[in-house]
Formats: structure tokens, C-alpha cells, sequence
């Protein structure tokens, strides 16, 4: 079961529908039309309480869907009231959702455009070589489900991206980068030619448009795809976001062809330290990070530059200190 928002005019007209299995595919059949304010079936008995209209729940039976109470307060959740939203959201039962059993022959395979989508939206992946190493479990919020329960799904994951990023996503999901052998082709789309991507991008969308197997389950069409349009927007509404791609490449140049290489700094010789302290190496032994701590304050203080002191003297003074804390053991 899931709440389906149909486009019309000025709004939405949000149905009730589930996904059930018909001979070789999925499909969906609507239970409850909800009109266009779902707000109607939710009751607010006083104080910051909610439940769902138990006409809803009766017009859900009589219309033969397999009725779940949590299933169906979760997908109303966000027409409640924000006030009481906030007051009784950590209490509401979080339990993960079941999954849907499956009976022998009802098994389908994902289709690798939503499988692009989710890796996408999960993970924000222009590159997406590694699409086949992902766990199966993040594929399952579409598996099991007809086509319409998909995009759905779709339309309401898709609200996280940004403006900036909608432009590449549909660059990605259409997988128009295997069109280029650029090396910008996976990173920098904005680098192709613009021209050639907008020919490529149209040809997926019309393939998959006309793709049978996707579209199963689903009364065919001689025109686009009500789902496919908003990629037609996005595609060319919107505009790539900045990449640091070439940035990157620059600065790994850059800093690869340095020729200058600060000089590793060495610790000065024990002997050496015991000798600019004025001390012997029987006195340096018995000597404990505390009196070295105090010896070395007593001579800073007289070759400060700041107290007449020469700057190479001080310098030299602070390396003999640390190389001889260094042999000391706290104590």
C-alpha cells in the first residue's frame, strides 16, 4: 500500500493505491481516492493526540486492500499537524517495514535505470562503477513493487536534491557518460560537448520511453511517459553545479612538478644538546624533565632576542632542549 500524488491543475490529487501481482509483472489499483486534502481523514481528539479516520480504514477493506494501521498513520504522517508532529514524533512506533512476501514466480529483476537512481540518491556519485558492489538491501525499497509504486517512490526521494544537482543526476541515471570517452566524461559533464549530450539525453529518454519491460504493468502510451517529463525539466531547466574537477587536476599537477622540498629537520646530537646546556653526561643522566624544564627557562630567559640575546643562540638552545626530553622518560 502506498499514497500515490497525482498532478492535476493547480494541486495534487493524492490516492491510496498497492502493488499486487497479475499473471507476469506487477501492478497497481487504486483502493481510496483521498482528493486533494489527505488532512480531512485525520482526527485531533484534543491535546497533541491524532488517529487515522476509521472511515478510511473501513473504505480500505470494503475496497479489498490488505489493511496495516502503522502502514497506513505512516504514509498520513505528513499531513498531520506540524505542532503535534514535533510533540509525538519520537514516540511513533519506528519499526522497519516488512518485506513483502513473494511467492515462487513473482521474483523480478531491477532495472538498471532505477538502480542508477537509488545509487545516486544514496550516495551522490557521479561515478558509478561501483554500482555492482553495493549491498543488495539498498535496492529494496523498489524491489517487489509495480511500476507506478516505483515512481512514486521516486518522486518523493528526488526532493533532496538541490537545484544544482538535478541537472547531473539526470546526466547519470541516463548513463550518457558511456557516450564519451573524455576524461571529464565521468566527473565534468559541463567539459563535453553540449550539443552531443542534449542528442544522447534525448535518445535514452525516447528508448526507455518506448522500453516495454519497464514500463510493465503499466497501460501503454503514444506519447512520453507522465514520469519521464520532469526529467525533460530537469535536464533542461537547470544547469550543472560548480565542479572541482579541473581544480583537482591542476593542483595534483601542480603539486606533483614542486621542486621545492622543505628540508627534513634533524634532532640534534645528545652530546651535542649536553654541551649547549653545559652539562656533563653523568649530570644530564641524573637530571629530570622537571630540572631540565627549569635549566632550559633560566638560560631562555638570558638568550632571548628579546633580552639582548642572539636569534641562532636561541634557536640552537630550544633544539638541545627538546632532543634531551626526548631521551627522558616521564617521571
Amino acid at each position: 500500500m502506498y499514497l500515490a500524488a497525482i498532478p492535476e491543475k493547480q494541486w495534487y490529487r493524492f490516492v491510496i493505491r498497492e502493488s499486487y501481482w497479475d499473471r507476469d509483472c506487477y501492478r497497481s489499483r487504486d483502493l481510496v481516492d483521498l482528493g486533494g486534502d489527505p488532512t480531512e481523514y485525520i482526527v485531533y481528539p484534543g491535546g497533541r493526540a491524532y488517529y487515522v479516520d476509521p472511515d478510511l480504514e473501513d473504505r480500505i477493506l470494503d475496497s479489498g486492500g490488505a489493511f496495516d494501521a502503522d502502514e497506513l498513520e505512516n504514509l498520513l504522517w505528513p499531513f498531520v499537524d506540524e505542532d503535534v508532529r514535533y510533540a509525538v514524533g519520537s514516540f511513533r512506533n519506528r519499526r522497519e517495514p516488512q518485506q513483502r512476501q513473494v511467492k515462487s514466480g513473482q521474483e523480478t529483476t531491477l532495472h538498471l535505470f532505477d538502480k542508477r537512481r537509488v545509487h545516486f540518491l544514496r550516495f551522490g556519485r557521479m561515478d558509478q562503477g561501483y554500482i555492482g558492489r553495493v549491498p543488495a538491501k539498498i535496492f529494496q525499497p523498489i524491489r517487489h513493487r509495480s511500476r507506478d509504486e516505483i515512481e512514486q517512490y521516486f518522486l518523493q526521494s528526488e526532493r533532496i536534491l538541490k537545484p544544482h544537482e538535478r541537472k547531473a543526476y539526470v546526466y547519470v541515471i541516463f548513463d550518457l557518460q558511456r557516450f564519451f570517452s573524455e576524461l571529464c566524461a565521468k566527473t565534468m559533464p559541463q567539459g563535453l560537448n553540449q550539443e552531443a549530450v542534449d542528442d544522447y539525453f534525448v535518445q535514452e529518454l525516447c528508448r526507455l520511453n518506448d522500453d516495454p519491460y519497464f514500463w510493465a504493468g503499466m497501460p501503454p502510451r503514444d506519447h512520453l511517459q507522465d514520469y519521464l517529463r520532469r526529467y525533460l525539466f530537469m535536464y533542461f531547466d537547470m544547469e550543472y553545479g560548480r565542479s572541482h574537477f579541473l581544480e583537482n587536476l591542476i593542483n595534483q599537477f601542480r603539486n606533483a612538478h614542486r621542486r621545492h622540498r622543505w628540508p627534513e629537520r634533524k634532532r640534534m646530537p645528545l652530546a651535542e644538546a649536553s654541551h649547549v646546556f653545559g652539562l656533563g653526561a653523568e649530570e644530564l643522566e641524573r637530571l629530570t624533565r622537571r630540572k631540565v624544564t627549569r635549566l632550559f627557562r633560566r638560560k631562555a630567559l638570558k638568550l632571548h632576542p628579546d633580552q639582548g640575546g642572539k636569534h641562532t643562540e636561541f634557536i640552537r638552545l630550544s633544539e638541545a632542549y627538546k632532543a634531551i626530553m626526548d631521551t627522558k622518560k616521564k617521571r
